[in-house]
């Protein structure tokens, strides 16, 4: 049914030797084919996406990322992630674009380096990945980069990393051993993500920054299931006024990176539109075969089919 349409996945990892390195035991976790997709921008990539018949990958870096550097070396470290990423890119630019990583331990910094990734080096948005420092990124000094991002008319794609301590700890440890991951994509991860875009609302940013696009992956992290009753609780009596459905729904976009569900997808249909849909994998924490199998399956129009495949992607990151 899709043959024909173009494909663009647009949470697609990769690493950069020099920041991996200083993000310590990153490797130890990995096995070795990981390791070799992650690194390889070329061969094996593109030859792994015409395979599936994926036409663009926006990269991005996988965490562990920039929100783990410190303040000291993130600036210069994640230019220079950055322009190796824009190489890559202009090595192969009908076959990817970028996600700039963002030194957010200095958020004014971050702003200007997202300015720079996208004019200087075309980049189509930014990335950031996890807490910074163990701070949420509503708090207002990292507003400055939600200005810029709105300014630019770029998305911010907030992607899982580990729980702060603290919470693995309490929610987790009991259970992270035998189910290792647990603390991961099984749940750690949509907490974290979840409860980061439900603060950006209740922290009013997009009251200041209506034009601000923000993209969460897994399927939107659980929260257009949630939606209603998220947006029904906080209008009960004796809270602030505050219409989360309005802000989740006009300022948010999903993507179906690792969360191949066709209910999930109907739900998110139905929450959203498919207007706010894009297609992506995971890849390569994700093999695309299941992804591919699963577009295989899927009754959907034309229209709806072309929204979700490319046509939103390009739209919402002026590809």
């Amino acid at each position: 049914m899709f043959k024909k349409i173009p494909v663009i996945a647009l949470e697609e990892h990769y690493w950069d030797h020099e920041l991996a390195a200083q993000l310590q035991g990153a490797e130890g976790t990995r096995s070795a084919d990981m390791l070799q997709r992650l690194y390889d921008l070329g061969d094996l990539r593109l030859r792994e996406m015409d395979e599936a018949g994926i036409d663009i990958q926006v990269l991005s870096h996988g965490a562990p990322s920039a929100q783990k550097l410190d303040a000291s070396i993130a600036v210069d470290l994640t230019r220079r992630v950055n322009d190796r990423l824009a190489e890559a890119v202009a090595r192969h630019p009908t076959r990817f674009a970028g996600f700039a990583a963002l030194p957010t331990a200095n958020p004014e910094a971050a702003a200007r380096e997202l300015e720079r990734c996208v004019k200087d080096l075309g980049f189509v948005g930014a990335m950031i990945c996890g807490l910074t420092n163990g701070m949420f990124h509503d708090d207002e000094r990292f507003w400055c980069i939600y200005e810029r991002a709105e300014a630019l008319g770029v998305p911010i794609y907030f992607h899982p990393s580990f729980p702060d301590a603290d919470v693995s700890r309490v929610y987790y440890d009991k259970y992270a051993k035998d189910f290792p991951q647990v603390v991961r994509a099984a749940w750690g991860y949509t907490v974290e993500t979840a409860t980061q875009a439900v603060r950006l609302i209740l922290s009013r940013v997009f009251e200041k920054h209506p034009g601000l696009n923000v993209i969460l992956g897994h399927m939107g992290e659980t929260l257009p299931y949630q939606l209603w009753r998220i947006d029904q609780a906080l209008k009960r009596p004796g809270h602030d006024e505050m219409n989360f459905r309005e802000h989740f729904t006009r300022n948010f976009y999903i993507t179906t990176s690792g969360h191949f569900s066709t209910t999930a997808l109907v739900c998110a249909m139905m929450e959203m539109s498919m207007d706010h849909i894009m297609f992506s994998v995971d890849y390569p924490f994700v093999a695309h075969k299941p992804a591919m199998d699963w577009l295989n399956t899927l009754q959907l129009s034309q229209t709806d089919m072309r929204k979700f495949l490319s046509g939103n992607a390009r739209r919402v990151l002026n590809l």
